[in-house]
């Protein structure tokens, strides 16, 4: 969210055109950044043909020319206002109707009146908030109303899109006290009989006047910080060193900003609230405050932004680009006059041998065909006898039903996770699993509680507990200055940099896994992309480079993607964190560097490139940085070693709880971060984990291990292993990589189980690497969807299908190779059987 929009919000109505002119310096400082990447490219072409000020001098008289309209408007405003209190503070000492003896006057004040201190808004904007959340490092999209350092009362406020200062103007007044006298004369305000109609004037007066001067405290307060954030934005995107002397030597040093200038409008505050103190609540200082800051506007304060709240505002804007869409999520064209409220009402006409045939829009969309097609073959399974037992018929009709369901995504994905318990419930697919009795199909009631309980495991912890080391690490831009700290040692040769993108993806998929770390190496990449022409082919190959990194990121840790998650859940024992680092990080950064020079060679990104070098952050780690940093490390290292205390936590997803019990009890998250984590890939995975328990507990997937391990006995474990690979990763490029695992990853535990040298996990490693592998589609895996969608200034996208194609099957193929050579290798001698 910009700051700008902090301004707008915040500003007094009548004074708008006196605030620093925010957005404008923001669009100098861009022109400024095109100039100096021009003057330093090789395009001689486009260098201007005389010699350009200094950006400092260009930026500094802007600046000296928002200061000077700042100043004078202060001036004469101070000046105003300091005689009205002058004016005012005679008055009352000349009153000649005194209210000693006399009840102070009282209203009453309803409990929805009054503002409260404590109000959180969680929003989003959805038109710019993107962009510049990627420049700015503090500007932040997270609403707060607080009232200790607000104006205004009784209004709720209502967010929307502001492109400039004077809609700003309409959206404040609404807020405002448009007239202060006229403000209390309302059946509330009750008088005492001794007390004059002069004293209810003073009152009034006095309010006016507290109003007046904490909006011109609040106006020096917001153009100081203003005048910190462009400088802040200058130095950061032009490499310059502005902003502390031009603070020193020229804000600072201004009338409005001194501290002498400060103090004089809190002495004639606390003036006023003496006054009100006097004439209202008979020299209650504490209730004359209280009364007095419960008149104030309040302030709208942007808190910071976590990365699964970017990526819910990606996915808003996506579905804002639909100009129509039918119930079940099809496009169906933009809305035209006359076609009804709902969606429902416009009609689609056929023509058939029997006439013209009318349909809704919401049924001629081609999901409504799939759905029945999916219903029809359910059916069919489950009246056609196929299997011997009826528990395992009906697992299979379930199965194949869900399978369709997720392939296709006819509903979304996590809607058909929760078909999954409804229809084992109904089905009575579950049976006993206790050896000393006999396995019969549980009752409804027993099921219930069998296959809920699968649905909330130690995996699921899991996950929640690597969506709040993200939520944490993006909050404190820890994870971004660590990006940066990397990618300014690049330089600004095309191949370094396009590498450098790629392995800073890759570990941050590691960290906060490759849903978030998408999302993340976009916001730092968008100053250079800003420098570079829309059609440019480093362009291209650096937003398509970072998109095939994060998948093959989504290896690098147990904790990297949910597949990952999932197959710890699946293999028993569970591979140690180091074991699992042995494996995949030679794999991944062979994989890694063979993707580089494919892309070097299709795209060619260094020729005519000129890149904008990326600068670190310089600010110095805070307490609360420091403390989140020690908490991830602490928790990743408890992981590692989870294995040798098992005797003490027991398993992973223990672990995973404190980091979210530290994160969210002393408030470094909030509630609205937890709401905005992605409880969809939650609900995808608990569905899963029922669907696994599900198809174990029927026999189905023992009876499918059986029919498999005859046909592939004669087979070596490289053969099977060669196969399941290439299969899943096929499968997987055409369907979710979390709902691959979840389909296959079981069924090739039970067939590793059954082989004459039992080596199930080795089988699992390869199936769940080979899942995060398949990159070869833009709906391949949550990055490639987060790169289809990445759009330039002007709205048109950088990638096009055919990118992902030419580019993601061959990195596919790729990383199959490697796994069957190289990682096969190391499996073998990590001892993983």
């Amino acid at each position: 969210m910009k700051f700008s929009h902090s301004i707008q919000f915040n500003a007094v109505p009548d004074w708008s055109s006196h605030y620093i002119a925010y957005s404008n310096l923001k669009k100098l400082i861009y022109q400024l950044e095109k100039t100096a990447h021009q003057s330093r490219s090789g395009d001689f072409e486009s260098r201007p043909l005389v010699g350009a000020d200094s950006p400092d001098d260009v930026f500094a008289a802007a600046l000296n020319v928002e200061l000077d309209k700042i100043c004078s408007f202060y001036a004469a405003k101070q000046g105003e206002l300091l005689d009205e209190v002058a004016h005012l503070l005679g008055d009352i000492g000349n009153r000649s109707h005194p209210l000693e003896g006399t009840a102070p006057l009282r209203r009453v004040v309803s409990d929805g009146q009054r503002g409260n201190a404590s109000r959180h808004a969680a929003t989003s904007d959805d038109e710019d908030g993107g962009e510049d959340s990627a420049s700015d490092d503090d500007e932040t999209t997270g609403l707060t109303k607080s009232s200790h350092a607000a104006f205004g009362r009784n209004k709720r406020l209502s967010v929307g899109h502001r492109q400039d200062m004077a809609s700003s103007a309409e959206f404040a007044s609404s807020r405002r006290l448009s007239n202060v006298i006229d403000c209390y004369d309302e059946p509330s305000l009750i008088i005492s009989p001794g007390l004059h109609s002069s004293a209810i004037m003073l009152k009034k007066r006095i309010i006016g006047l507290y109003v007046q001067l904490c909006e011109l405290k609040s106006y020096i307060q917001l153009n100081r910080t203003g005048f910190t954030k462009v400088l802040k934005k200058f130095d950061k995107i032009l490499f310059r060193e502005l902003k502390g002397s031009y603070l020193r030597t020229h804000v600072d040093t201004a009338y409005p900003f001194r501290p002498d200038t400060k103090r004089l409008i809190d002495d004639n505050i606390a003036k006023m609230e003496a006054a009100y103190a006097d004439v209202v609540t008979g020299g209650d200082t504490g209730l004359a405050n209280k009364e007095l800051r419960s008149h104030l506007r309040e302030h709208v304060v942007w808190e910071r932004n976590t990365v699964w709240r970017d990526l819910i505002g990606i996915e808003r804007r996506a579905e804002a680009a639909r100009l129509g869409q039918s119930l079940l999520g099809q496009d169906q064209g933009v809305a035209l006059q006359g076609d009804g409220p709902d969606g429902t009402a416009a009609l689609k006409q056929f023509h058939t041998p029997l006439g013209r045939l009318s349909l809704p829009l919401w049924l001629a969309n081609g999901s409504i065909p799939t759905l029945f097609i999916s219903i029809a073959i359910f059916l069919a399974l489950l009246f056609i006898p196929i299997l011997q037992k009826t528990e395992q018929q009906n697992c299979l009709a379930m199965l194949v039903f869900v399978s369709i369901l997720w392939a296709t995504e006819t509903i979304p994905l996590f809607v058909t996770s929760l078909l999954v318990p409804f229809l084992s419930i109904i089905l009575r697919v579950v049976r006993e699993e206790d050896p000393d009795k006999p396995a019969i199909r549980l009752d409804a009631q027993e099921a219930t509680h069998a296959i809920f309980a699968s649905m909330w495991t130690p995996v699921i912890m899991l996950l929640l507990g690597g969506f709040t080391l993200a939520a944490a690490l993006s909050k404190c831009t820890i994870d971004k200055r660590l990006a940066t700290l990397i990618l300014s040692k690049a330089g600004t040769r095309p191949r370094t940099v396009l590498v450098a993108n790629m392995f800073v993806a890759a570990f941050a998929s590691m960290l906060i896994s490759n849903v978030a770390a998408p999302v993340l190496c976009y916001s730092i990449i968008e100053p250079m992309l800003r420098t570079l022409p829309s059609d440019s082919d480093m362009s291209k190959a650096i937003i398509i480079g970072i998109a095939l990194a994060s998948n093959i990121g989504g290896m690098l840790s147990p904790i990297a993607s949910p597949q990952n998650v999932v197959a710890m859940g699946i293999m028993e024992p569970e591979p140690t964190w180091l074991q699992w680092f042995f494996i995949v990080i030679p794999v991944g950064a062979v994989s890694l560097f063979f993707i580089w020079l494919l892309l070097l060679v299709t795209f060619q990104p260094g020729k005519g490139t000129a890149i904008a070098p990326i600068r670190p952050l310089k600010e110095p780690f805070t307490g609360v940085q420091w403390f989140v940093t020690i908490v991830a490390v602490v928790t990743v290292g408890l992981w590692c070693a989870s294995q040798n205390m098992e005797g003490v936590f027991g398993d992973m997803g223990v672990i995973a709880i404190m980091p979210i019990v530290l994160f969210f009890g002393i408030g470094i998250l909030t509630k609205e971060d937890f709401n905005n984590f992605p409880w969809t890939i939650i609900i995808l995975a608990a569905g899963g984990l029922s669907l696994g328990k599900a198809v174990r507990s029927s026999g189905l997937l023992h009876l499918f291990a059986e029919v498999v391990s005859d046909n592939v006995q004669d087979m070596s474990l490289y053969g099977i292993l060669f196969v399941f690979s290439a299969l899943i990763l096929v499968i997987a490029t055409f369907i979710s990589h979390t709902v691959a695992a979840l389909i296959f990853l079981p069924l090739v535990y039970d067939i590793g189980a059954a082989m004459d040298r039992p080596q199930p996990n080795l089988l699992v490693m390869a199936g769940v690497l080979m899942c995060s592998a398949a990159m070869g589609l833009p709906t391949s895996g949550f990055p490639n969807m987060t790169a289809i969608m990445k759009e330039d200034a002007a709205g048109q996208r950088y990638l096009r299908v055919k990118h992902f194609i030419s580019r993601g099957v061959p990195s596919s193929i790729i990383t199959l190779v490697v796994v069957m050579t190289l990682g096969f290798g190391i499996m073998e001698v990590a001892g993983l059987d």
